[in-house]
């Protein structure tokens, strides 16, 4: 098959890598510093079961539209911040509407497939999200990635059908990724999915960017522990607001999950560290903006906010 990874950081650079090493066309679309050496001397990618050193076709967003079709891809990864979405869609509108394409979504946040749904249509929009997987880029061509690395996907919003052609094709490209070394599942109600990725990242990582704190030390943490849980339970009463149903055995699964993983720095953490712009918005704010809209108070969530946005 032939990938477009739009976004090649830490964790766009480690999936293709994965997709590449299989034998697949991978076609990173990167910037500045990263693009430069990944076009002269190739990618570097670090992980306790991928040791990944090869040259790759890497190309910058001006080269993509001048040397390649949509539909030349059989899939389209989006792996960047969920603040750039609109931008790119916007960016990309022509490029995009002359194909047929779909387009995976592997970013944080619940919002990023109403955009790309608004700009495609739901029929090539598939909602994803890469599950316990830390990736980082530790010099310019080179990536550092733990953790299993799952990924889940489905049809936007949901599956009309499992026996429905998109969702075959849909198992079909599960079984590239689990044939790639990429363990990854399709689920039909993805919308829940990704509202229960939301569970822990927003209980963890506006706090570990506040505090510097791993995971591990958040939720083992007598005090921080607490504000962890609340934050979730704050995030659980606003799933409504999209129709989907959270409760508090979605809460204990996530703070189990939290407590088995490795103590690892979330990536709000690294982008604070490194004085790049949080994805504070896409995470935190969107807990909030479906709070105002249902009137639910969400006063740790709120502070949380109101706290990284005064240092940040």
């Amino acid at each position: 098959m032939r990938f477009l990874v739009v976004g090649a950081g830490g964790i766009g650079c480690y999936y293709g890598a994965r997709l590449q090493a299989a034998g697949h066309e991978v076609v990173f679309v990167a910037r500045g510093e990263h693009l430069r050496v990944m076009q002269q001397q190739g990618l570097q990618v670090e992980h306790a079961e991928l040791h990944f050193a090869r040259p790759v076709v890497a190309v910058s967003e001006s080269e993509v539209l001048a040397r390649y079709r949509a539909d030349e891809f059989d899939l389209i990864l989006l792996c960047f911040k969920a603040f750039d979405t609109l931008d790119w869609l916007v960016r990309m509108t022509d490029w995009l509407e002359a194909a047929t394409t779909p387009v995976l979504s592997l970013q944080n946040g619940v919002d990023n497939e109403p955009l790309i749904a608004a700009q495609i249509g739901a029929a090539r929009t598939l909602g994803g999200l890469a599950v316990r997987i830390g990736g980082h880029i530790t010099a310019p061509g080179c990536v550092a990635a733990d953790g299993p690395a799952q990924i889940i996907m489905g049809p936007w919003p949901q599956a009309d059908s499992i026996d429905s052609d998109g969702y075959r094709w849909l198992q079909q490209l599960n079984r590239v990724f689990i044939d790639a070394g990429i363990p990854a599942r399709v689920t039909p109600d993805i919308a829940l999915e990704l509202w229960r990725k939301l569970l822990i990242n927003n209980g963890v990582n506006p706090l570990s960017a506040l505090t510097g704190l791993t995971t591990r030390e958040l939720v083992q943490d007598p005090y921080f522990g607490q504000s962890v849980r609340q934050m979730m339970l704050e995030t659980a009463a606003v799933a409504q607001v999209d129709g989907v149903s959270l409760n508090n055995d979605d809460i204990d699964e996530m703070i189990a999950l939290l407590n088995s993983f490795d103590a690892i720095k979330t990536s709000m953490l690294v982008d604070h560290e490194k004085g790049k712009p949080l994805e504070l918005d896409a995470i935190c704010g969107a807990v909030i903006r479906r709070a105002d809209q249902a009137g639910i108070d969400t006063p740790v969530n709120r502070l949380v906010y109101a706290l990284l946005n005064q240092s940040g």
